[in-house]
């Protein structure tokens, strides 16, 4: 699952630059528009434009002025290799670039604007013949999902120390996916591993029945291989889409001159399921004269997936003219929607392949254990400004891998933990200006444990992204 490479590139938005792909807290970004992912991602007691859209949306009413422009474009680049044995595969997801923008306008006590954003996602693409093709060179693999946001925010200035906000946010969710299984791993889906997930309905009837699939057999007349593939392979569009709501809600209060506090909350998604056009594919020993693919096509539906609730609260500290310290600890509830990955497949009536004539109508219902932890991150950041134009920033975003090493997948690797950033901003005048930050998440490694899908299979992950913003206040 990552964000769509380019998908979420015409999905992003406001300053975020988001991360579509490769979102590096579980699927969610490390950090929200330059200015905040400049200083370790905190972002909830202080004004940092129009990301706080995705942020804490209360703090649109620090805004000065009565209208500002945000226009972005972000930079990913993450790099994975799954080690099998002594045979190691990089991902060929390395690069990816996403334009965003929000506007905002303020009347009065009033805060309101629009803003497209890309919320997170995760993935990774290998090569038909790498070490996590189970077909010997016959499968390409990937995953990208990528989730996105249309947000409509309103912060109210209730008092002079005291901001409110929140936004009613559109949420698109978009999915490709091509994996393969070896005749081993499926049985373990067959017999209903706990440790690794289900397989269920008439397409695995027929198997038994029809090929002479035992329960808990994993050689042939078994399946050698089975091949899910709902993927358009496109820039821009997934195989599997839906559609939902989501909200926010946030305050900042000045608790003095230099001191300010500020909290959010992001209600849990409500999308529909993801559907799209599917084919499941099995290579198979047919009646013992050799093996043979079966392409069965149908469509597929990915059940009950949403982007988890998130709350935190966060301070701001102007130590000086020149000197500001933020920080931020928030907590994303991944175990609430990351227990298990479920998806179902009704195959069509009508089949092109003669061979899976008998599959008509069909139906498979498949379950892959996530059981994904809740994750705390605690983001911290400066800010100096060594001129009146230029604006200096660092900071560091600490969080848990919140995947259990038995559940960790080649296609799901999102294990990044530590981010560590700078950056800078400089003012061409007071009406304009640029922002830019950097991001390195050291490389993480983590090997799938005993009883897994992958068990032993090694998976490291590293990132660096960027951030480049031009801001016009009118």
């Amino acid at each position: 699952m990552q964000l769509k490479r380019h998908v979420l590139a015409l999905a992003l938005a406001g300053i975020s630059a988001p991360a579509t792909v490769w979102a590096t807290n579980g699927m969610n970004m490390e950090g929200y528009g330059p200015i905040a992912t400049g200083m370790g991602g905190a972002s909830f007691a202080y004004d940092n434009g129009t990301a706080a859209m995705m942020n804490n949306p209360a703090t649109l009413g620090l805004m000065t002025g009565p209208a500002r422009l945000d226009v972005a474009l972000g930079f990913l680049g993450p790099d994975v290799e799954t080690k099998d044995g002594g045979d190691a595969s990089n991902s060929g997801g390395d690069a990816y670039f996403m334009p965003a923008f929000g506007y905002t306008r303020k009347q009065g006590a009033f805060t309101y604007g629009v803003g497209v954003f890309a919320q997170g996602g995760m993935g990774t693409e290998y090569d038909k013949g790498d070490s996590v093709d189970p077909s010997g060179g016959q499968l390409d693999q990937r995953s990208e999902l990528g989730v996105g946001r249309v947000i409509l925010p309103l912060a109210y200035q209730a008092t002079p120390d005291l901001s409110i906000g929140g936004s009613i946010d559109y949420v698109w969710a978009m999915l490709d996916l091509q994996w393969a299984v070896s005749g081993q791993q499926f049985g373990n889906f067959i017999v209903q591993n706990p440790n690794v997930g289900s397989a269920t309905g008439g397409l695995v009837t027929g198997l038994i029945n029809n090929i002479g699939l035992g329960p808990g057999q994993i050689a042939p007349p078994g399946p050698y291989w089975a091949y899910f593939d709902f993927s358009d392979n496109s820039d821009y569009t997934g195989r599997s889409k839906a559609t939902g709501w989501a909200g926010k809600i946030g305050f900042v209060y000045k608790v003095s001159p230099t001191f300010s506090v500020g909290a959010t909350y992001h209600s849990e998604t409500d999308l529909d399921d993801l559907e799209g056009d599917a084919t499941v594919s099995m290579n198979v020993d047919i009646n013992g004269m050799g093996n043979a693919t079966i392409p069965v096509t149908g469509e597929v539906k990915i059940k009950d997936f949403q982007w988890p609730e998130t709350y935190g609260v966060g301070v701001s500290w102007q130590a000086t003219d020149r000197l500001m310290v933020a920080a931020d600890y928030k907590r994303i509830n991944w175990s609430d929607v990351m227990k298990d990955f479920k998806m179902t497949f009704v195959a069509d009536a009508v089949q092109a392949n003669p061979m899976a004539a008998g599959f008509s109508g069909a139906d498979l219902n498949m379950t892959l254990a996530q059981n994904w932890d809740d994750q705390d991150v605690l983001q911290i950041g400066v800010s100096y400004k060594a001129t009146d134009a230029l604006t200096l920033r660092a900071g560091v975003s600490l969080a848990d891998n919140p995947i259990p090493d038995q559940q960790l997948n080649p296609l799901f690797p999102a294990i990044v933990e530590e981010h560590y950033t700078i950056g800078f901003g400089y003012a061409f005048s007071p009406a304009s200006d640029v922002n830019f930050s950097l991001t390195y998440a050291p490389e993480v490694s983590e090997t799938v444990s005993a009883g897994g899908l992958y068990a032993g299979d090694k998976i490291t992950h590293s990132q660096t992204n960027a951030q480049l913003m031009y801001s016009h206040r009118f």
